[in-house]
C-alpha cells in the first residue's frame, strides 16, 4: 500500500503521516527529513538540496527522485509506505507512478490536508525541531518540558533556518503555483480525498482515517 499525504507547509502532514504509519504498520517517508539527512551528510546531493532549502524553493526533481527511490527500495518499505511531502509537482507524480509501476506497485490513495495561510504562518513560526532525533514541538501549543531541550532524547531544540516568515510565504506561493496542480492529477484518477486540517490533532486524524 502506497499512501500520499499532501498539503501546504505547516498543514500537519508529518504529524498525521506519523500516526498513520503507527496504525498501519508501514513506514513514514518524509522528503523533508530525507533532504535534511542528505544535507547533514555533506554529500553532493545534500549540498544541491541545501541551496534550494535555504531559499525556500523546490529542490530539483532528480535530487528528490533519487532519495525517494533509494528509500522505497529498503526492506521496511516492502509492504508499503506513507509519502509525506512528495510528490510536489505533476512531473514528480508522473515519475513516481512510473517508478512504482516498474515494481508492480501504485499510489493507492492521496489525502490532501487544507489549512488557511494565516494559521500556517503562525504554526511554522512557532515550530521547534530537535537537532538530534528530529522530534517537533511548538512554542505555544506543544512546548518542551525543559526549555530548549527535547523531551524524548534531551537534544537541543531550535527553529529551522528556513522557518522565517519570508521563506514561509515563498514556500506557500511555491505550493500554490506548483504543487496544487498535483491535486488535479490525482483527482482525475479518482485517488484523491480532501480533509479540513483545522482543529485538534485527534479531530484531524479522524478525518484522515475517514478519507482512507
Amino acid at each position: 500500500m502506497i499512501l500520499v499525504i499532501m498539503g501546504p507547509p505547516g498543514a500537519g502532514k508529518g504529524t498525521q503521516a506519523s500516526r498513520l504509519a503507527a496504525e498501519l504498520g508501514i513506514p513514514q517517508v518524509s522528503t523533508g527529513e530525507l533532504l535534511r539527512e542528505a544535507r547533514r551528510d555533506g554529500s553532493e546531493v545534500g549540498q544541491r538540496a541545501a541551496i534550494n532549502m535555504d531559499a525556500g524553493t523546490l529542490v530539483p526533481d532528480e535530487v528528490v527522485m533519487t532519495l525517494i527511490e533509494r528509500r522505497l527500495e529498503q526492506q521496511d518499505c516492502g509492504s508499503g509506505a506513507i509519502l509525506d511531502g512528495f510528490p510536489r509537482t505533476v512531473a514528480q507524480a508522473v515519475q513516481l507512478d512510473d517508478m512504482l509501476e516498474r515494481s508492480g506497485r501504485q499510489v493507492d490513495r492521496v489525502v490532501s490536508i487544507s489549512v488557511t495561510e494565516d494559521e500556517i504562518v503562525e504554526r511554522i513560526l512557532g515550530r521547534l525541531t530537535c537537532g538530534q532525533c528530529g522530534a517537533v514541538y511548538h512554542r505555544t501549543t506543544k512546548p518542551t518540558a525543559r526549555e530548549g531541550h527535547c523531551d524524548l532524547c534531551g537534544g537541543l531544540v531550535s527553529s529551522r533556518s528556513d522557518d522565517n516568515e519570508e521563506a514561509v510565504r515563498i514556500r506557500l506561493q511555491t505550493y500554490s503555483n506548483l504543487t496544487a496542480p498535483v491535486l488535479d492529477y490525482y483527482g482525475g484518477a479518482g485517488r484523491l480525498a480532501s480533509v479540513d486540517g483545522s482543529g485538534g490533532l485527534d479531530e484531524v486524524f479522524n478525518r484522515v482515517q475517514g478519507a482512507l
